[in-house]
């Protein structure tokens, strides 16, 4: 639908007089009005109209209809009762927004939302609702700051996404193609382009934290595509295999949007950051800046699970849960007038966990899916999640009682939580009375995590409400790296969750070093452990390490016992593989298999075809796959 067709709707459809212009933010139309309060009134006008464009609509007033905000401000705190706590008012002037931060939003919005409505026919603001996190996140903090400074900036770049996106296409949709370019027949730099006539998309656009060489990022070459021809790029989520490369696309010309979750932007944020500071550091740069992530949070848009939203004049997107990590995302478009539909997995975890619902598996139309298959080889079955968490606690137990340490690296975002969540309950019903260090990102992380109890299972969510908030626990202390050495020295058993999860660099590194010679310690590996990682070579077992020290290189003995234990992973095991390729509704025609090493994709490509018919294949990085 073009921009002149949805203003020709809306002069059909609207009120007589209320809408004085209609413009476009992204996939938004925006309605203004001088009469907000008429709309208040009468919310069912707004939904006919939205029911007419089939498009997210907000009804705007026009400049000089809001209250000065210092004035607004009083009325707000008149309005709303002391006991919601409001931690902080902020107005966003170009989008005619206040935001308000509030520990108990439920007064703040009022019985049926009353209070909201209040606010908006005495202030004549549009009221945005932030819930005061548990834990102050810097990133959090720093995003908002970022989103409020370049509130003009933004609204031009909105517009200008808008106008792209209703505009009239260049050609009919008959044909469409996928070619991965980063992330097939691997793991590591999921990348894949997704081409009409009309439209070019990126679906995540990650790095290889692993590697050191030319397939450390995603291979543009043979797509033949300039990246400022880029329409738009889509997030599952935000581990850096999926998307530390995208603020590369904004240093060389790219212009367009980033959609993903709110909680996947804040933590991509945080993991793009952090991999910009570390590349500094180890002298292993990546080729962007701060700037560009700046950029990066500038251009993005956030959609809510099952959110409908037009990103070129011929896909369409909506994202579902993919029980992974926070904010995960399963992608659905929908590609051209009823042409196509594709599913594109990300990263899945269908089965249970601590903190996550279990991935959707229902969508309006299927034709083909793009599965991911870390795990999804012949023999990888995961151990069932109770043995997992029964292992890790009698490893800590054991360790306990010889006086020793249990290091666990893991992943700041996904696996740490998960971690912590099964020593919470443990500590909680079988009184673990020892200090649980956390280090590095996880923190950060966990921060980001209680902002966003709406996104976490049932359970978690409801503690949180009642501030009973599980990542609190007494037990767990934040470790300053000033404070490594005497945790180490320590002569104290302790549990340390420490980053990387892969042990490529980071607090996990500095306290193997100091504590591999020690046989009373135990190292834990609970998640992936990539080709190429210390990890990994930890895991096939290796016994000797060469390290600077003192100056000097000196081989590190390796004599604490290594362990890995498994069922902890965010990445469904064969069987769930399986099972998600079972339940999936509607039955795809084709299914495409990535993000797995090899010999996994094949087999499991081949397993789908015989047990349910799919027409599977495992394409390799630059295959032109066309879809229709």
């Amino acid at each position: 639908m073009e921009l002149k067709d949805i203003k020709q709707l809306v002069d059909e459809n609207a009120p007589e007089g209320k809408i004085t212009k209609v413009d476009v933010e992204g996939p938004k139309i925006i309605l203004y009005t001088d009469d907000l309060n008429f709309f208040i009134d009468n919310n069912n006008e707004v939904r006919k109209l939205a029911t007419i464009l089939k498009k997210r609509i907000i009804i705007r007033p026009n400049a000089g209809g809001m209250t000065e905000p210092e004035k607004a401000r009083e009325i707000v705190r008149e309005i709303i009762p002391e006991e919601a706590n409001i931690t902080g008012i902020e107005f966003d002037e170009d989008f005619r927004e206040i935001y308000i931060e509030a520990e108990k939003l439920g007064l703040v919005i009022g019985k049926r939302g009353s209070t909201l409505d209040e606010i908006t026919k005495r202030t004549g603001w549009i009221p945005k609702l932030l819930r005061k996190p548990p834990i102050v996140s810097e990133t959090i903090r720093g995003t908002r700051k970022i989103l409020f400074e370049s509130g003009a900036e933004r609204q031009k770049i909105l517009r200008s996404i808008g106008k792209k996106i209703y505009s009239k296409p260049d050609a009919e949709c008959d044909w469409i193609r996928v070619m991965p370019l980063g992330g097939a027949r691997e793991v590591g730099r999921s990348c894949v382009l997704l081409q009409t006539p009309d439209s070019n998309v990126l679906i995540d656009c990650g790095i290889n934290v692993a590697a050191s060489d030319s397939n450390r990022f995603p291979d543009f070459r043979a797509s033949k595509i300039a990246i400022d021809q880029l329409d738009a790029v889509i997030v599952s989520h935000a581990h850096l295999d999926h998307c530390a490369f995208i603020p590369f696309l904004y240093r060389y010309g790219y212009e367009g949007p980033v959609y993903c979750t709110e909680p996947t932007r804040d933590l991509m944020t945080l993991l793009q950051l952090d991999a910009v500071e570390i590349g500094e550091r180890e002298n292993r740069e990546l080729p962007y800046s701060s700037k560009d992530v700046r950029s990066t949070i500038k251009h993005t848009i956030t959609l809510d699970y099952e959110e409908v939203a037009d990103i070129t004049p011929d896909m369409r997107l909506t994202l579902y849960n993919a029980g992974h990590i926070l904010g995960s995302s399963v992608v659905h478009l929908h590609i051209g007038e009823g042409l196509h539909n594709l599913v594109y997995t990300g990263d899945l975890k269908f089965g249970d966990t601590r903190l996550l619902e279990a991935a959707n598996f229902e969508f309006p139309r299927v034709e083909t899916l793009i599965m991911e298959s870390t795990y999804g080889g012949r023999y990888d079955i995961q151990p069932r999640r109770r043995d997992s968490e029964s292992e890790l606690i009698q490893t800590i137990e054991n360790t306990i009682k010889k006086k020793g340490k249990v290091l666990v690296p893991v992943f700041s975002v996904g696996r740490s939580q998960e971690v912590m969540m099964v020593l919470e309950n443990y500590s909680r019903y079988e009184g673990l009375d020892i200090p649980i260090y956390i280090d590095g990102m996880i923190w950060e992380a966990t921060a980001i995590h209680t902002s966003y109890p709406e996104h976490l299972k049932g359970n978690i969510k409801k503690r949180i409400f009642n501030g009973q908030n599980p990542f609190l626990m007494d037990n767990f202390e934040r470790v300053k790296p000033k404070e490594r050495h005497s945790i180490i020295e320590s002569e104290d058993p302790c549990v340390i969750l420490a980053t990387s999860g892969m042990m490529t660099g980071g607090p996990s590194v500095e306290y193997f070093k100091n504590l591999a010679e020690d046989p009373n310690n135990v190292l834990a590996f609970v998640g992936y452990q990539a080709e190429g990682s210390l990890g990994k070579r930890l895991q096939n077992g290796l016994n000797e390490l060469a390290i600077e020290k003192n100056g000097k290189m000196t081989n590190l003995k390796i004599n604490m016992d290594v362990k890995t234990i498994d069922g902890f992973s965010g990445h469904a095991d064969r069987r769930q593989l399986l099972g998600y390729a079972k339940k999936i509704t509607p039955k795809p025609k084709r299914a495409l298999i990535m993000h797995g090493e090899s010999k996994k994709c094949m087999n499991l490509a081949m397993t789908l075809q015989e047990m349910f018919g799919f027409e599977a294949s495992a394409p390799q990085n630059l295959d032109a796959v066309r879809l229709v």
